[in-house]
């Protein structure tokens, strides 16, 4: 462009050196309108540059927003199935601890016709969660999530993070509560082997060490230890609800 009026300078000054002023007034006049001429052109080049660029970036985000929604679905959908593993085992902890529960202050006789050693194994076995979060981690650090054009699934995304940790907190009170509390209480008044007997240990025979197993049913004690375990366990199993419904909705949102 600038090679342009320079061009149109030169020429000016050829014509007043061999021409009347008035040819060159003219002559530039027309350089000037052929100029303004280019210049729209280019502009308008431009724009339309500008909008095709501007369209295959929109176009790149729409497909690379669909992937990360089928990422998002496929995982969840994973997920889900991974917390029914997870609700399956927790209630199985807290039904075997109402079995045992209701054992308290009962005869011998009764308590034998339960498989004591199965129960408190059951019990001992409160589910966790552990979801796959490779794809919500990737958009949440690479800051794709605002590719998302969906507000309520961001919402819910982030309501996500929220009960995960909620519900984590959960399992780890019961985790807390059987380190701390049930098993340093049965290693003293039960045998553990008995009840390993159930687990991957797969004892084939029971302790041969002398120890009355059922005392611990007349013991307040113990009581205590499991009834504060099955709160916690019934709170962890209220958040794993609360979850089972988040992923519900993000799959709906995903579909």
């Amino acid at each position: 462009m600038i090679k342009f009026f320079r061009h149109i300078r030169k020429s000016l000054l050829m014509k007043n050196k061999t021409g009347s002023s008035a040819e060159a007034s003219a002559k530039a006049g027309r350089y000037f309108k052929y100029a303004i001429g280019e210049i729209i052109l280019v502009v308008i080049g431009i724009l339309i540059a500008l909008q095709i660029n501007t369209w295959n970036e929109s176009r790149k985000d729409k497909l690379e927003e669909g992937s990360i929604i089928q990422n998002l679905h496929d995982e969840f959908s994973e997920n889900k199935k991974l917390l029914k593993v997870t609700r399956f085992e927790t209630i199985g902890a807290k039904e075997a601890g109402f079995l045992i529960m209701d054992l308290f202050d009962k005869s011998e006789i009764i308590i034998r016709q339960r498989n004591v050693d199965s129960l408190l194994f059951m019990m001992l076995e409160a589910g966790e969660f552990r979801p796959s979060e490779n794809t919500i981690n990737d958009l949440i650090q690479s800051g794709r999530l605002k590719l998302l054009q969906n507000k309520n699934l961001k919402v819910l995304l982030y309501q996500w993070q929220t009960e995960l940790k909620s519900l984590d907190v959960s399992f780890k009170r019961v985790e807390l509560k059987i380190d701390d509390g049930l098993i340093p209480y049965i290693s003293k008044n039960y045998a553990l082997k008995d009840i390993d007997q159930y687990g991957s240990l797969n004892w084939k025979e029971s302790s041969s060490l002398a120890i009355d197993k059922y005392k611990i049913f007349n013991d307040i004690e113990f009581e205590n230890i499991t009834d504060d375990y099955l709160y916690r366990v019934n709170s962890a199993l209220g958040r794993v609800n609360e979850i089972e419904k988040l992923i519900d909705s993000i799959l709906k949102e995903t579909e």
